[in-house]
């Protein structure tokens, strides 16, 4: 055993039993989250046009703060741009986290000097737990590979500005820098496909032990790892043991990669955010990702079906119930108050609070009142999937709306891994798993409004290239499972299979 995995064991162990110990005190912390933030954003000037002053409990903040997306939030960035202190948080951020929303542009996302721990520290932490779980230090001691952004940054209002990915690599301790792959320069590469032919070069002959990415761009680097080698993932690299991903529901991808990988693997689970990094896989026995609640967030919870509304429903913590699908709202250190962050989520668990991302709340079909999320066309695809044996590479849903009665649809496009012999069978049977899913869609089939959904499969890479077309490969973009309109779907149909 080399010292840094030797190092580790007391460490990870510390980390274990307080993160359990936080994990059971979730409601007392988070009402100390609350009081310490109202505390210092009070004297901002967010915090004087809102009275947080005469904040005395949550029911007297959720009246005073609504809730907000971007858009919203823009004229306050604004001001922080042109050199403002004091404007949503103390001071100035120490960041701008730049990311590209479908609505909003370019979005600037204020990080803080309080806030950077909550970054750092549960991506950390998330890696200890699992030490600590299965007693395996030793990845440690080999090579560590994270897929992210350039860590290059520019400046915007004098505030350094980039990726969180990019960020985050400015803050990697330096006992980990010479484990540390790909290199400074490589990772400064713009271009996705320059960037990975670069990484593939760099690693393929290097002793990998952990691997972290969103799913379809680990898959990329898998795929251009067999082409040059004509191996299996687990025979390049015998020491890889932990796959951390992040970003996307892991199961359409994990049948793919486990088979690139050659076998099964441990994984650990994260759901990090330009405004925060909000939970994350503390077992490899339990269902669900842990509720960072002593981080510096403010948790408060919409039904999911209310988001749009002028005043939803807000709920704290202890409010929340099993199964009930929810919009995502935070309150930061970083001076974000009652934000939309645009995801949905259901707790698996109360008792520790442990969540599922269920989609986005701007990603679902309602086209003809059915409100389809992205979490059932998941299952029903991937039920289907597996029932037929059948691999998925990747996958959008959008609308087909037509005139006349029972002539209206949704349209699948579905890139293969091979395609079942049974085309419109296997449709039929994710048209089945999403009624029972759906008791809207399953109510617009009834009454002949819908016809069966229709799968128009998509070549080989076909979404990479899409992707590719918009300027948006690799780095922290990912494809929308479903779309309320038709800019996805007609573009996608230039790369249809013939």
């Amino acid at each position: 055993m080399k010292l840094k995995s030797l190092l580790a064991r007391p460490f990870a162990s510390y980390i274990y039993n307080q993160t359990r110990k936080s994990a059971r005190s979730a409601l007392a912390d988070q009402d100390a989250v609350l009081r310490s933030l109202v505390k210092t954003g009070k004297s901002t000037d967010f915090g004087k046009e809102h009275r947080l002053d005469a904040i005395t409990d949550y029911a007297a903040y959720r009246e005073a703060v609504p809730v907000r997306d971007y858009e919203a939030f823009r004229p306050w960035i604004e001001k922080i741009k042109s050199g403002k202190h004091n404007v949503l948080w103390k001071g100035q951020p120490i960041y701008f986290a730049k990311t590209s929303g479908t609505t909003s542009g370019v979005k600037y996302i204020p990080i803080t000097r309080e806030s950077i721990p909550n970054h750092i520290n549960t991506a950390r932490n998330a890696l200890l737990m699992y030490m600590a779980e299965t007693g395996n230090t030793a990845f440690a001691d080999g090579k560590l590979i994270f897929l992210s952004g350039s860590p290059e940054l520019e400046r915007v209002g004098g505030i350094p500005t980039g990726r969180l990915s990019g960020i985050v690599n400015h803050h990697v301790p330096q006992y980990l820098r010479r484990n540390q792959l790909p290199s400074y320069e490589t990772n400064c590469i713009e271009d996705w496909e320059t960037k990975l032919e670069a990484i593939v070069k760099e690693t393929i002959n290097q002793d990998m032990t952990l691997i972290s990415g969103i799913p379809p761009w680990v898959q990329m680097y898998f795929d251009r790892l067999q082409e040059r080698s004509g191996k299996k993932i687990r025979e390049l690299f015998p020491n890889f043991s932990v796959l951390v991903h992040g970003g996307v529901n892991f199961e359409p991808y994990k049948g793919r990669l486990l088979e690139s990988i050659g076998g099964p693997m441990h994984t650990i689970e994260t759901f990090p955010a330009s405004e925060g990094f909000f939970a994350f896989q503390d077992t490899q026995t339990e269902e669900g990702l842990l509720l960072n609640t002593n981080s510096g967030i403010f948790f408060e919870f919409v039904p999911a079906g209310e988001i749009f509304n002028e005043k939803p429903t807000r709920l704290s913590l202890r409010e929340v119930e099993v199964g009930v699908n929810y919009a995502l709202i935070i309150n930061n250190n970083a001076g974000l108050w009652g934000y939309n962050i645009g995801d949905t989520v259901k707790f698996v668990s109360t008792d520790p609070y442990r969540i599922v991302v269920t989609g986005r709340t701007k990603h679902f079909i309602s086209a003809f009142g059915e409100h389809v999320i992205g979490e059932e066309v998941e299952q029903s695809l991937l039920k289907a999937a597996a029932e037929s044996g059948i691999a998925i590479t990747e996958f959008t849903v959008a609308p087909m709306v037509q005139q006349g009665k029972g002539y209206s649809y949704h349209e699948w496009f579905v890139e293969f891994e091979q395609a079942p012999a049974d085309m419109e069978g296997f449709a039929a049977k994710v048209n089945d798993n999403l009624r029972q899913k759906n008791i809207y869609y399953d109510d617009l089939m009834r009454g002949n409004i819908l016809l069966p959904l229709r799968i128009t499969p998509v070549r080989k890479n076909g979404f990479i290239d899409y992707m590719k077309s918009i300027g948006k490969l690799g780095g922290q973009n990912k494809v929308p499972r479903l779309s309320n309109d038709r800019r996805i779907a007609d573009e996608l149909v230039k790369w249809k299979a013939e």
